[in-house]
């Protein structure tokens, strides 16, 4: 059985908890591909060169969780070759046996614009940069002016921007609860493949 879920948004407004929340109640596999920009760009060197390089040992790495990693993979993101040599890898693991979830930023629109479910989580920056200064720290309204900058960058760039697939259903997390945005992503899984049960 292959069976995908396409989950796009900006930094910070909860599609990866959502993702996780999902993988677990659904028992699909589960990319955060944002890691691998991440760690393409905490690699160093030719960008292009490392994301064709990529390993699991550069996914494990214990500092791509910060807000200068972030910054970084949003650098690297919009280089059309890095992009390119990551799709491949990201398309193969969508149709992973059993299902896969997969969030990022262009995951409905270019990687995976079959999905049978597309999700755009967001929410409004200044409870985004709430919620990643409790994640990571930092000043507030640095972190506010970092995410805001980063949204720019995504949503401008030539290649893949950062924006909704048209038959995505849109999830504003800025008024709801984890469990909330949780029970609204189910039901749209549910809705496209109503005899998945809770495993």
């Amino acid at each position: 059985m292959e069976f995908t879920v396409a989950i796009d948004g900006p930094a910070a407004a909860g599609k990866g908890t959502i993702a996780r929340a999902l993988a677990q109640r659904f028992g699909f596999a589960y990319l955060d591909t944002g890691l691998l920009y991440r760690a393409v760009a905490a690699k160093g060197g030719d960008p292009v060169q490392a994301a064709l390089g990529l390993t699991a040992e550069d996914l494990a790495r214990d500092d791509l969780r910060s807000l200068a990693a972030g910054q970084a993979a949003s650098r690297v993101a919009a280089l059309a070759g890095v992009r390119s040599a990551l799709t491949d890898f990201q398309r193969r693991f969508a149709r992973t046996a059993g299902g896969a979830i997969l969030d990022g930023r262009d995951i409905g629109t270019v990687i995976c614009p079959m999905a049978e479910v597309k999700l755009y989580v967001t929410s409004s920056a200044e409870v985004r940069a709430v919620r990643r200064a409790r994640e990571v720290g930092g000043d507030l309204a640095q972190v506010l002016a970092q995410l805001r900058e980063r949204d720019a960058r995504d949503m401008g760039r030539a290649d893949a921007p950062l924006r909704p697939a048209q038959d995505a259903l849109l999830i504003d997390t800025t008024d709801l609860t984890i469990e909330q945005a949780v029970a609204l992503a189910s039901a749209a899984v549910l809705a496209r493949f109503p005899e998945r049960t809770n495993p």
